[in-house]
């Protein structure tokens, strides 16, 4: 039994009850529990599952690193279009690892409860996926990509149009992309995934928000499918510049 102010209640009276209440949604179709971040916190722990594989096998000279980095001509060459998106779980050390799991800690939870758990899986698969295309089309096919921080950079989009639809002072968030945009131009970052990232969960946030209530499962499932096609026809374009280039030069 559970007390109540009433007295006491048995549990399954308290959850039929809790079961014919109305949900509180958000704009954009989330539905607000106490239990937030809940797939923010499991992506975080299957990185850090990643990180230690990775030490486990031989670090980045070891199999797994090896077999599931973003590399150009693997993909083309090899068929191994899995590197699109296990390349998002790996990371080069603890520090680069430290700071993209902070980044999504720190916004992972927001865009979590404002589209939803199983919406924002769909949402940071598909904003990795773009962040690797991206990388495909503008990356050297020789190297080697790893990192989070393409579908981190998703999220600063999608929480930047979030707080735009919520009528928020945005100037933080505006100081924080400025840092991070310069920090991308940096030597051995790659720029390509953030770019990429960013634009898609910009793209994303904007249509999730847009979206008319009585149709917002069918355009948001319309926007994700949409993107992974586009994705799919990117790559295919890719790998046959690649392939084609390369028997050229070879002819």
């Amino acid at each position: 039994m559970r007390e109540a102010a009433v007295g006491f209640q048995c549990p399954e009276c308290v959850a039929a009850g809790n079961a014919g209440m109305r949900r509180t949604r958000t704009p954009v179709g989330g539905t607000i529990t106490a239990r937030g971040g809940v797939v923010t916190f499991a992506i975080i722990g299957l990185n850090v599952l990643a990180q230690v594989l990775v030490l486990l096998t031989g670090g980045t000279s070891g199999s797994i690193f090896r077999d599931g980095a973003m590399v150009g001509f693997q993909v083309a060459f090899g068929d191994e279009y899995w590197r699109l998106l296990t390349s998002a779980f790996l990371h080069g050390g603890l520090l680069h690892l430290a700071f993209n799991m902070l980044a999504l800690y720190l916004f992972g939870p927001f865009v979590e409860s404002m589209v939803g758990r199983w919406r924002f899986i769909a949402t940071y698969a598909t904003v990795a996926l773009v962040a690797s295309v991206f990388v495909y089309w503008l990356s050297p096919p020789q190297a080697a990509t790893i990192g989070a921080s393409g579908a981190v950079f998703g999220m600063f989009g999608l929480a930047l149009v979030f707080l735009i639809r919520q009528g928020q002072n945005i100037t933080g968030m505006l100081v924080l992309l400025a840092v991070n945009g310069v920090i991308s131009l940096q030597a051995g970052i790659s720029w390509q995934g953030h770019l990429g990232g960013f634009l898609t969960g910009c793209l994303l946030g904007a249509v999730f928000v847009a979206a008319p209530r009585e149709r917002r499962t069918l355009v948001h499932v319309a926007a994700l499918v949409g993107l992974w096609l586009l994705s799919a026809g990117a790559v295919a374009l890719r790998s046959a510049e690649l392939t084609q280039g390369l028997g050229t030069l070879l002819g």
